[in-house]
């Protein structure tokens, strides 16, 4: 499979847009630019696999694809924060 350069910077800009737009959904969870750059990235492998899944149909083009990865995204930073702890959630129950 080939890749070209501009494919790539695509799903670069849709990734650090989408994790940028995660970290602000679940506040307190911000990684910096690389970091979020990778959970945007991944939540759009996530978003992309998973609403379909569900039978959510978007449209198409590259707001569809900024919606599911950040869908994706928020899904994968709450994950993220259930595993590690932190947050507002768990401290609240152990009070």
């Amino acid at each position: 499979m080939q890749m070209s350069g501009e494919s790539l910077l695509i799903i670069l800009f849709i990734g650090l847009v989408a994790g940028w737009l995660a970290g602000i959904i679940v506040s307190g969870t911000g990684f910096g630019l690389i970091g979020n750059l990778v959970i945007g990235v991944l939540g759009a492998f996530i978003g992309s696999w998973l609403l379909p899944q569900l039978g959510i149909m978007l449209g198409a083009g590259i707001i569809n694809a900024i919606i599911n990865a950040t869908v994706g995204a928020v899904l994968l930073l709450l994950i993220i924060r259930l595993v590690r702890g932190g947050g507002g959630w768990s401290s609240r129950w152990r009070r």
